[in-house]
């Protein structure tokens, strides 16, 4: 009785470790799709591979996959959206302002041509 309850046991957590393991090598791969990195194919497929290496790569997938950033990009860098959202918020303005001053017609021509002709 006893011999079958940690046979019982034993089946029990050789079937939990095989689908941890599964488990556990998709992290990256669910990383990288939630930051819609641009290679989160490939990171899904390495973690497949690294299945076949005992997960030895595994650590470096979750590196690559967490490198990337939509709104900053690559590394830990960058100016981040605020702030080119703003300065092209002003650029956008003063160019709105420039063409609306060159499509208003020149007041000096049209009161130079009313003066000439009288």
């Amino acid at each position: 009785m006893l011999e079958n309850v940690a046979l019982g046991i034993l089946v029990f957590a050789g079937i939990v470790l095989f689908y941890g393991v599964i488990a556990i090598h998709d992290i990256p791969y669910d990383i990288a799709k939630h930051r819609r990195h641009p290679h989160q194919d490939a990171i899904h497929v390495a973690g497949w591979v690294s299945l076949l290496t005992l997960h030895v790569i595994w650590p470096f997938l979750w590196i690559w996959a967490t490198l990337y950033r939509e709104d900053r990009g690559w590394g830990f860098g960058g100016t981040g959206v605020a702030q080119p959202d703003a300065n092209l918020k002003e650029e956008l303005a003063a160019l709105r302002a420039r063409v609306e001053a060159l499509e208003k017609p020149p007041a000096t021509a049209a009161a130079a041509e009313q003066g000439g002709a009288s």
